[in-house]
């Protein structure tokens, strides 16, 4: 197809426009109700930096459905939309009227979901994106040697297993998977690549009028994604009351994009120096579980290099059952320590995977120097050596995840 010469692109009017953008993206940080500590400041510009960097590779490096590449959307390096610690996104273009084939080892994750959806993250609105078709891990069928092949399109086509084919629609947009890790140190990710059926090599070049598109695109991730998340951590660090969690009950289909058979729980945390917040919920028959911390960026807060999340793996449970969290800024020298990172208030996140109903959840601010009052006579101690390794072993474990 010959470049129609786009006049944005030629006369730089496009990347004008993108500068405008990212200059209005900055009253996000400097809005007169958002923390505005030099802390605060400097992060919510990492985050602005962060989160154009996420938008560049979804929305221009990897936007070509006719040769499609998995992006990474979300990384230790690019936090976005309350991701989950346990979790590796993986993103990538495609279109309703071709036919794609992902091949390659399926790793070993606890879970892994294939969605096909229409829409796109960078519309800033839940109603207009959602989930075409999916299979889980449970569903999918792999082979002995741990190899994986899965076939999309718009007609059922010969492939190994016809468990392994997702239908497409005209509309659909995105391929995303989700891989769910529960022990960090031992479980590794799958090795996938995706391309398209009857693709030609070596691709086209780049044309102007794609890159304005993907430019256009971008813009609309900065601004109409970008305040989605930033009014949706509003409604939960500022509109519900303190230190309260709801679990949603598990979703039947995986509307919306989300991920079908899991129970979300949103609230928050307040927590001054000198408290502590006791989170408490028996956990339900489900395949993983997990709890963690967002800061008013909608940045979970840092896991790699904190105890910031647990999940069932990592956690320990009471002999009644029960889970006992701690979020406090100081170590309480107790298992379930969720650091807060000097954070005062920010997000709680909570995700029971294929649970068979939502539980209920218990927060009680307590002083930290009572603590121990609030929580089962044989809590054990952690001493700071032990924390240490704890955060050591983290740190590799997830170095492993997101190498390159």
């Amino acid at each position: 197809m010959k470049d129609p010469a786009d006049p944005r692109v030629l006369s730089g009017d496009l990347w004008s426009d993108l500068l405008a953008t990212l200059d209005r993206a900055r009253g996000i940080v400097l809005a007169d109700d958002a923390p505005s500590t030099p802390r605060d400041r400097a992060e919510g510009f990492r985050y602005l930096l962060r989160y154009l960097a996420a938008g560049h590779g979804i929305c221009v490096e990897h936007a070509d459905p006719d040769y499609p590449r998995f992006a990474r959307t979300v990384d230790i390096t690019t936090p976005w939309g309350l991701d989950a610690p346990d979790c590796l996104y993986l993103m990538a273009p495609i279109r309703g009227d071709a036919t794609y084939r992902i091949h390659g080892s399926r790793g070993t994750a606890n879970h892994i979901e294939v969605q096909a959806n229409f829409g796109h993250f960078a519309e800033g609105d839940i109603a207009k994106w959602g989930t075409i078709s999916s299979r889980n891990g449970l569903e999918l069928t792999t082979a002995a040697d741990g190899s994986l092949e899965i076939v999309l399109g718009p007609e059922p086509t010969p492939s190994p297993c016809p468990a392994n084919w997702l239908p497409l629609r005209p509309d659909a947009r995105f391929l995303f998977i989700r891989q769910y890790f529960n022990d960090w140190e031992r479980e590794t990710p799958a090795d996938l690549v995706i391309e398209r059926v009857g693709a030609v090599y070596p691709p086209p070049a780049l044309r102007t009028d794609q890159l304005a598109a993907r430019v256009d695109l971008l813009r609309d991730w900065i601004e109409k994604a970008g305040g989605l998340w930033d009014r949706m951590s509003r409604v939960m660090v500022e509109n519900m009351p303190p230190n309260s969690l709801t679990v949603m009950a598990p979703r039947a289909e995986d509307a919306g994009g989300a991920l079908k058979g899991q129970a979300y729980g949103m609230g928050n945390f307040h927590c001054a120096r000198g408290e502590a917040v006791v989170v408490e919920f028996a956990v339900p028959p489900c395949r993983q579980w997990s709890v963690g911390l967002g800061n008013w960026w909608w940045e979970s807060v840092d896991f790699q290099n904190r105890q910031a999340s647990l999940n069932g793996a990592q956690a320990r449970l009471d002999g009644d059952g029960v889970f006992r969290g701690v979020v406090a800024h100081e170590d309480p020298g107790v298992p379930n320590w969720i650091d807060t990172a000097g954070y005062e208030k920010g997000t709680l996140a909570a995700r029971f995977l294929l649970a068979e109903a939502a539980p209920t959840v218990r927060m009680t601010l307590v002083p930290h120097d009572r603590l121990r009052e609030h929580l089962p006579a044989d809590t054990p101690h952690v001493p700071p050596d032990e924390r240490a390794d704890v955060l050591r072993r983290r740190r590799h474990a997830l170095w492993r995840r997101y190498r390159r």
